[in-house]
């Protein structure tokens, strides 16, 4: 089910290349919004307070972070150490490894909305809401006042993945909410189909019209908002984006097929995002894992899949000088699934197990300890805040805090 809030009828008449893509952009893209304009834009929002956690002291060399969801219901038994997960191994290695990470069994959609929001969502199975709670990417741009080329999120393309992107909390929203690409829902064959040679879209015809409708709606993004000056697509930033459409179409984004395909498109858009526009805030959000409801061995296969693809990630940030010495890693699922198998040899989630309910958090970046494994509880929604007080801002959220024991 899609929100119909943010809905957009198609276009009529003839579609060119520029026409798509502009509208694919604002689609796609919130734009990029001067630092004096968000001043203003914050303040005529007057939101309302939230108590703010702790900030972390003193002066960090983190500039960027990459959070990864590594969801769909992963259990650690099938991570760290398994033979599953070489490169999550190897990110650990360097890194920090919190084992007694505690989550709720909120549902994929719920739970992880709390990892972005640093507090407990609850949302029913199919619910399509946002959440209430201002999301990492709303406080991080609102307080440092960051255009939305700055901060990304890509998702598997689910539609309640759309609702990642910003929550209804007042003095926030859709005006600093994170830029959306779900890959499922732009970069396959069909809208490929569209976009042939160097020039632009196809001959428009009744089909087409038919198919470009289905993109417009296969995407859900903070648009400009009425009225808040700057907070409109930047013709440059604009340029640039909708160029990486129109490549990511032609190339093989919308090529990539098989068991966990959708997963392995989030990360692909996410390796390339962070090349091409070096965000400061970039999120990705998994959930191919969740086959394990009917197959055990499918599971393992996504989760093996989306190991190399969480590979080809950290190379190309510890292979770049630019980013190397400057980016945080977080990985984390947003719950297990259970102890014991279900009927068809698949695993279920809501038997409240530790497996269920305990998970692994690997932390990578320039403040952090290596090699390390720290076993005090923490909690899921302690990520969000670490994130905000690692921009030196504090998290409007009502229960996480940061984890002080990351840090050297």
């Amino acid at each position: 089910m899609t929100d119909q809030t943010h809905s957009h009828p198609p276009a009529s008449g003839d579609l060119s290349r520029r026409r798509l893509l502009k509208q694919a952009s604002l689609l796609v893209a919130a734009g990029l919004a001067p630092t004096a304009a968000m001043a203003r834009a914050a303040a005529a929002l007057n939101p309302a307070p939230y108590p703010a956690t702790p900030a972390l002291p003193g002066a960090r060399l983190t500039e960027r972070v990459v959070l990864v969801i590594f969801g769909g219901g992963v259990r650690s038994k099938e991570t760290l150490g398994s033979g599953n997960t070489p490169n999550l191994d190897r990110i650990a290695a360097s890194g920090v490894t919190m084992p007694r990470t505690v989550v709720q069994n909120l549902g994929h959609y719920g739970a992880a909305s709390s990892i972005l929001t640093g507090t407990w969502d609850t949302f029913g199975i199919r619910e399509n809401g946002r959440s209430e709670s201002p999301t990492l990417f709303e406080i991080i741009r609102r307080e440092q006042g960051l255009p939305a080329s700055e901060v990304w999120l890509s998702t598997s393309g689910g539609d309640q993945e759309t609702n990642y992107a910003y929550s209804t909390a007042s003095g926030y929203g859709a005006a600093f909410g994170a830029n959306l690409i779900g890959g499922e829902g732009i970069f396959n064959a069909e809208f490929k189909e569209l976009v042939v040679g160097q020039g632009g879209l196809r001959s428009h015809d009744a089909s087409a019209e038919k198919t470009l409708s289905i993109l417009r709606g296969a995407m859900e993004t903070p648009l400009p908002i009425d009225g808040q000056e700057g907070l409109g697509n930047d013709p440059a930033a604009a340029a640039r984006i909708e160029q990486y459409i129109l490549e990511e179409l032609r190339g093989d984004a919308a090529t990539i097929t098989g068991l966990g395909a959708n997963d392995a498109k989030a990360m692909h858009v996410a390796r390339n995002l962070l090349a091409i526009f070096r965000p400061r805030l970039l999120t990705v959000t998994l959930r191919a894992p969740d086959v394990a409801h009917g197959s055990y061995n499918d599971y393992v296969t996504t989760i093996r899949r989306n190991d190399e693809e969480l590979g080809s990630l950290f190379d190309a940030i510890t292979s770049d000088p630019g980013l190397s010495e400057s980016t945080a890693l977080f990985v984390l699922p947003e719950f297990g699934r259970n102890r014991d198998f279900n009927a068809r040899r698949g695993l279920d989630h809501g038997d409240q197990s530790t497996e269920l309910l305990n998970v692994n958090t690997v932390a990578w970046g320039p403040d952090f300890k290596s090699g390390v494994v720290d076993t005090s509880a923490v909690r899921s929604i302690d990520v969000a805040p670490t994130i905000v007080s690692l921009f030196g801002g504090r998290m409007g959220g009502r229960t996480g805090s940061p984890m002080k024991g990351l840090f050297a």
